[in-house]
């Protein structure tokens, strides 16, 4: 009921104007929000640089309801493009197709990605479409393949465990060798097409884990590029130390080095295990979100699992 509640709120107008006016609502998004501009996401990057991490970018949006929407959201993906061949950070971009149009119009979303997508390609950079609730999980795959139909290998995508399709769905990516990032799920969805119970999604995850990593080896074993920017085919985004353990275990076992996976956390989050990870050797990416639409995410982040209200607020106080 909790878990429903939250993303009920993260939906509603009134909420967000209320709880937004809070200034101790910001105090505590902002340890895990870059901020609002761009300027403020790049020097959070450029910290974490100087920490070894790598970077991926996310202007916050979703569900942009006009062309003018869909347009500035693209004009501010693009912009972060730039920003980062500027300053020569190891970053890339996320983008959420609906920030951009899918929901809107499919071939205005299409024609706005290419634009985005080219852009990155021919400044020597990768972008990653976030995968959105199960409504949109089809269209954004048709999206992503399409990018590579056109020969653009720079995009990746995100694979959510909970889902009782990923299976298929990892194994297909993996045939063309689409770099994917893993992770368990954030949107309620219902027990017909998502399983249910953390155990099984933790199954779930371990077992498209090792999918991806056999697909490193038929791939004949990419690795993180030396600028930071291009990232292995499995990225394992997860603050599960369980799952963590499982990926570098199954990874050994294969006889993988290090710089052929990678993991990828949440700006703000177990900063302890990010450095233990870069210690270890291995390429750690921090998902950084910015902009002034804040509230959903955050919203999100806590209605993954109403556990992570307490997480939540105990890493506000744990460096």
């Amino acid at each position: 009921m909790l878990r429903a509640l939250l993303i009920s709120l993260s939906k509603a107008e009134w909420a967000k104007h209320l709880v937004t006016r809070w200034r101790v609502a910001w105090r505590v998004a902002s340890r895990f929000i870059a901020g609002e501009t761009l300027e403020e996401a790049t020097r959070v990057i450029r910290v974490l640089n100087e920490a070894g991490l790598n970077a991926t970018v996310d202007h916050l949006g979703e569900h942009t309801t006009d062309t003018i929407e869909a347009q500035r959201a693209t004009e501010a993906i693009l912009a972060s493009l730039e920003e980062i061949e500027r300053q020569n950070l190891r970053a890339n971009v996320s983008v959420k197709l609906s920030a951009i149009g899918l929901t809107v119009d499919r071939a205005l979303c299409r024609q706005n990605l290419e634009q985005i997508v080219a852009r990155a390609r021919a400044l020597g950079n990768f972008v990653r479409v976030d995968m959105e609730d199960s409504s949109l999980v089809d269209a954004t795959l048709d999206l992503v393949h399409w990018c590579h139909d056109q020969g653009y290998a720079n995009v990746g995508v995100a694979i959510q465990s909970y889902l009782y399709r990923s299976e298929q769905d990892t194994r297909h990516l993996v045939s063309r060798h689409v770099p994917i990032r893993l992770v368990k799920g954030a949107y309620k969805e219902p027990p017909e097409i998502a399983y249910p119970r953390k155990r099984d999604v933790d199954a779930s995850f371990d077992r498209l884990t090792d999918i991806l990593l056999q697909g490193v080896l038929e791939a004949g074993v990419p690795q993180i590029s030396a600028d930071g920017r291009f990232p292995p085919i499995p990225a394992i985004a997860t603050h599960d130390e369980a799952r963590i353990r499982y990926a570098q275990e199954r990874a050994k076992r294969l006889g993988l080095p290090n710089t052929a996976l990678e993991f990828q956390m949440l700006y703000g989050i177990r900063r302890d295990l990010q450095q233990a990870l870069v210690r270890a050797g291995y390429p750690v990416r921090i998902y950084v979100p910015y902009g002034t639409h804040w509230y959903p995410y955050f919203m999100r982040r806590l209605a993954e699992r109403p556990a992570n209200l307490w997480f939540f607020v105990s890493n506000f106080f744990r460096r």
